[in-house]
């Protein structure tokens, strides 16, 4: 009873600590994207062709850019604090409803990409290092390097190449069949079909580097103190690896994928242009060329909560795999 209550009030901690994080976030973003040249406004008088200083000025007045920074900072934090991103003049639709129409096809990428990366990592990490400086050891490590080494665009495309283009096997782009209407199961096959490619191109770097991360935790701790005891007392190597090795190595793994959120955000936006998912990421690329500032703000701010999220999961996770955490 005790343990669980150390548990809850670790994780309430963590919970308030991320409050400032997540502020300091919001105004930083708001800054940055203010700061950089071009708005709105000149995005569509140069659609238009031309435009009138006298339309500047009222297209500037409608998107609320008349004012000081400092009043809009004001009133786009006030907003934050009740739900209002703002409006997107490019898809003329509230912005927070954009954003979760488009934030399960990202999710979806996301978490099957982190959990075939790690799943995957741990594995390969595992074989590698029980037989270290074998043939498989060799062989695992210079894949997960090439895997490191390679641009996610490039990758993608070689798989589009490859997989769809002249084996035929998957579809080159889109989350469904166009037109097809399936329902059900049907449905949720033809999006893992789909999806495929894609997860696959987006995991490929972080499996790499949980391999790397993998092996060197195990061989770190199989040269513990207590692998020699239980060496001692007779424990299989099997036992060893799998009972006492394997809960420890995996502990800077879980860590990593934590940290990792943001960077397969990042990474999701390129994955996304190139197989056109329609997620954030692909909603961000476009918004940022059109200027459209309060959806890239809500983006954003989206991503940040997911990352904070994510991290309170990793935390929770941490104190499952090692009480010594919520007890300290």
């Amino acid at each position: 009873m005790s343990a669980g209550r150390g548990r809850a009030s670790y994780l309430l901690r963590r919970l308030l600590q991320a409050v400032p994080v997540l502020l300091t976030i919001v105004v930083l973003n708001f800054l940055m994207l203010h700061l950089a040249p071009g708005d709105a406004a000149d995005v569509l008088a140069g659609e238009a062709g031309s435009a009138s200083p006298e339309y500047m000025a009222q297209l500037r007045a409608r998107f609320g850019l008349d004012r000081a920074l400092g009043a809009q900072l004001v009133l786009y934090v006030t907003n934050v604090l009740t739900l209002n991103l703002g409006f997107s003049f490019r898809h003329s639709m509230p912005v927070l409803d954009l954003i979760l129409v488009r934030l399960g096809p990202t999710l979806l990428l996301m978490g099957v990409a982190l959990l075939l990366s790690v799943s995957a990592g741990i594995l390969l990490g595992l074989l590698a290092a029980v037989r270290v400086h074998s043939w498989r050891d060799t062989l695992i490590s210079i894949l997960a390097l090439i895997s490191y080494a390679t641009p996610l665009f490039w990758i993608g495309l070689m798989l589009i190449v490859v997989f769809s283009l002249r084996l035929g096997w998957f579809p080159t782009s889109g989350m469904e069949t166009v037109a097809a209407f399936y329902e059900g199961w049907r449905r949720a096959l033809d999006i893992a079909h789909h999806l495929v490619l894609p997860a696959l191109t987006l995991s490929l770097f972080y499996m790499a580097l949980y391999t790397r991360l993998m092996r060197a935790a195990i061989l770190e701790q199989a040269g513990m103190d207590y692998v020699a005891t239980a060496r001692a007392k007779g424990l299989s190597e099997r036992r060893i690896v799998l009972a006492h090795v394997l809960r420890n190595a995996i502990l800077p793994v879980v860590t990593m994928a934590g940290v990792q959120v943001g960077s397969l955000l990042g990474g999701s936006i390129v994955v996304e242009s190139v197989f056109a998912w329609p997620g954030l990421g692909l909603l961000a690329f476009q918004s940022l060329f059109a200027r459209d500032l309060n959806l890239l703000m809500g983006i954003f701010l989206l991503s940040t909560c997911l990352v904070i999220a994510v991290n309170l999961a990793v935390d929770f996770a941490y104190t499952l795999l090692d009480p010594r955490i919520h007890l300290g």
